[in-house]
């Protein structure tokens, strides 16, 4: 049984694992060396719930995965209405639906937000995001070629 809900501070652990499981297999994020809790614990304040929340997929009481929405050029007012996005799930969650409910459920609240563009920073060898995305309506705006090494 899935449910979704704003990230709270105990859910760190999970999010560390799932972060580092995703560094580990490669060119998943811009990170090459594993994050730890107290890294990944200032990320989770700087997102504000009711502005660019971190949600949680919980699956037998445990997060599974989790969207974020990060103010995009943070300080630049024409762009207040834009948020970049990023999503994950645990490797053992996968192919389940979960990253699909994660994302209906940040693009709703952007609905309900004034959010009205959301940026998402693929890189190019993650086809199954790349996939989501697109699914969604997510176009690509633009390439940045030898950017990730």
């Amino acid at each position: 049984m899935q449910r979704l809900r704003p990230a709270l501070e105990t859910d760190l652990p999970a999010l560390v694992r799932i972060y580092n499981q995703a560094i580990a297999e490669g060119l998943r994020t811009g990170h090459t060396e594993p994050v730890d809790e107290a890294e990944r614990a200032v990320w989770l304040a700087e997102h504000d719930p009711d502005t660019h929340p971190v949600l949680v997929c919980e699956v037998e009481g445990r997060a599974a995965g989790c969207v974020s929405l990060s103010p995009y050029r943070q300080g630049r007012a024409a762009l207040r209405r834009t948020a970049e996005i990023s999503l994950y799930v645990g490797a053992e969650h996968r192919r389940q639906g979960l990253a699909t409910a994660l994302l209906r459920h940040a693009l709703k609240f952007c609905a309900g937000h004034d959010i009205r563009t959301l940026i998402a920073i693929v890189i190019g060898a993650n086809t199954a995001s790349i996939g989501l995305f697109k699914r969604f309506g997510f176009v690509r705006w633009g390439k940045l070629p030898d950017v990730v090494e």
